[in-house]
């Protein structure tokens, strides 16, 4: 399969690092790759304190550096940050290199996923209103994934297997 990666994408809070992880218990000798942490440890820096001194857009450049190197590897479940969607660039290259799951919630789920997370830049302050903003403004960004899950009420095995299951069937 020349799409032999596992690519998730999804908004702050549906779950990426969970699954990924999860997934990785399943796919023996696959690699976990979070895109965020390749960027901080590339960086030196945390994502806010890399928006607050340089900004979102230095941020998405170096996040489309790293997209496009990490989609050049096989073998690998790749947790995306939730805004690399955004940039058509990220979006080809993850549909070239992987098949692409976007990971949805509800709302209410996500405020509550991600409302004690200071690590989300995008989120700080209102967390209610910037996520329910977040969505709308975002509500189409990942329609170009392979398979979309609403993990919401879902155990993360139940999400796992239905990855592995459609992803099987392509």
């Amino acid at each position: 399969m020349d799409r032999d990666n596992i690519v998730l994408t999804g908004y702050p809070g549906a779950g990426k690092t969970t699954v990924s992880l999860a997934l990785a218990r399943e796919l023996d000798g696959w690699t976990v790759v979070d895109t965020d942490v390749m960027i901080e440890e590339r960086e030196g820096r945390s994502i806010p304190e890399l928006f607050e001194a340089k900004g979102e857009a230095y941020f998405r450049q170096a996040e489309a550096r790293v997209i496009a190197e990490v989609m050049e590897n096989t073998r690998q479940i790749v947790s995306t940050g939730g805004g690399a969607v955004l940039a058509a660039e990220n979006r080809l290259a993850m549909k070239r290199g992987g098949f692409v799951v976007a990971l949805k919630a509800s709302a209410d789920v996500i405020i509550s996923r991600v409302r004690e997370n200071e690590n989300r830049p995008l989120l700080r302050g209102d967390v209610e209103t910037r996520v329910r903003r977040l969505l709308e403004e975002r509500k189409h960004a990942y329609d170009f994934a392979d398979l979309t899950i609403d993990t919401s009420g879902l155990p993360v095995e139940e999400v796992v297997r239905l990855i592995l299951e459609e992803r099987a069937c392509r």
